[in-house]
């Protein structure tokens, strides 16, 4: 059972991965970002993720610097991802796309790199190219984000590394869970983007009624349902009273029961873009 904030689960390479972090999508550079950051460092998060797109590595470099010397601790006990955008996924360019993110984020490594979503005809060969940056010991983990079965399925028959991550939309509306299993199956360990389904849950009667009985927050209700499910889970915020409150969700476990009634309001809604059908 995860006990705290630094817990973590071990990828199938041996690396460890803290089960919480703090998401950065659709946050412009700017003292904010840089902020949020360090009050997430400041609280004991220790996994940031972010990706080439948002276009922040920058400010959150230069928040992992600054969270890194007030906290006093050191890049080694920070977990960093980002994710090689689609324009990139070539072998080449997805090497360079790296380095690029690398010098932005002002970083010698990576912790996980990410394909950040399944092209058509382009991932295979961007997955090559993540398997040599992770045989040069460039990054420490590799993986993919957005991915279905199908799509995992094609990447393994031919990969000489396997994906050590999936990082894909997972929220109470939309639960994966075929996915999950697929992917528990290989070893390949789930990650939630937008868990909280940008706010739109919060107003559910269901996680109300929940959360009152557990004396917690609709948000700290869904990212507990997350943990217990085996789902590493990356909630964004900006705002420190926030960033503390999704992490406080350490202290409580909920039942079985509720856990189900939690997965029943599952859909498959996506908030996001469908895997098998988007045009960027």
């Amino acid at each position: 059972m995860v006990k705290n904030l630094q817990d973590t689960t071990t990828l199938h390479n041996g690396v460890k991965m803290p089960w919480f972090g703090l998401g950065v999508f659709k946050v412009e550079e700017g003292p904010e970002l840089v902020n949020a950051v360090k009050v997430a460092i400041k609280h004991g998060y220790r996994s940031i993720d972010t990706a080439a797109i948002y276009e922040n590595e920058e400010g959150v470099g230069q928040g992992i610097r600054e969270g890194l010397k007030e906290a006093g601790i050191s890049r080694e006990d920070l977990f960093v991802t980002s994710k090689v955008w689609n324009a990139d996924l070539g072998y080449e360019s997805t090497i360079a796309a790296y380095e690029t993110s690398l010098k932005k984020l002002g970083l010698e490594y990576l912790d996980l790199y990410l394909i950040h979503w399944p092209v058509e005809g382009k991932y295979k060969e961007a997955w090559k190219a993540l398997e040599t940056l992770y045989k040069e010991g460039k990054v420490k983990a590799i993986g993919v984000s957005n991915f279905q079965i199908h799509h995992l399925k094609d990447v393994i028959k031919d990969a000489e590394v396997k994906p050590m991550v999936n990082q894909v939309e997972c929220h109470p509306r939309l639960t994966q869970k075929e996915v999950q299993a697929f992917c528990k199956e290989q070893g390949i360990q789930l990650e939630a983007w937008s868990p909280l389904m940008q706010g739109e849950l919060l107003d559910n009667e269901v996680l109300q009624e929940i959360a009152t009985k557990y004396g917690k927050s609709v948000a700290q209700v869904i990212l507990r349902w997350d943990l217990q499910n085996g789902i590493v889970t990356i909630p964004k915020s900006t705002k420190e009273h926030r960033i503390v409150e999704n992490s406080s969700v350490f202290d409580f476990e909920l039942t079985e029961e509720d856990m189900n009634r939690i997965s029943e309001l599952n859909q498959n809604h996506r908030v996001g873009p469908d895997p098998d059908n988007f045009d960027f």
